[in-house]
């Protein structure tokens, strides 16, 4: 079973079991984890599920294709190099993310 660490802005954890298949922020949308909006739904076309994806773990995914990247140049908060929309982490089996939500979504 996938887990992911959200740390909110407020230096608060949330540790959610996830299923795999989903992406980390339906993840958070389900379990009721505030910061991630995912005003979209998941169809790549706003920024307000962005997280910071912890560095360790940012080779588990492929990088962002050109639209997640375009997404990610209209983020509220500043882009980093670890940026990544929450909607495009897809989890699987036994995985273990750490990601920070940031202050801004909107």
């Amino acid at each position: 079973m996938p887990k992911v660490h959200y740390a909110k802005p407020d230096g608060t954890q949330v540790v959610i079991d996830g299923t795999v298949g989903d992406s980390v922020m339906v993840t958070a949308v389900r379990n009721g984890v505030t910061g991630i909006v995912g005003q979209c739904g998941g169809t790549l076309s706003c920024a307000t599920c962005h997280v910071y994806l912890a560095p360790a773990e940012h080779d588990l995914f492929d990088p962002p294709g050109e639209d997640e990247d375009d997404m990610l140049e209209c983020t509220a908060s500043d882009r980093e190099d670890t940026s990544r929309l929450s909607c495009q982490l897809e989890l699987r089996e036994g995985m273990e993310l750490h990601v920070t939500i940031p202050d801004e979504q909107v």
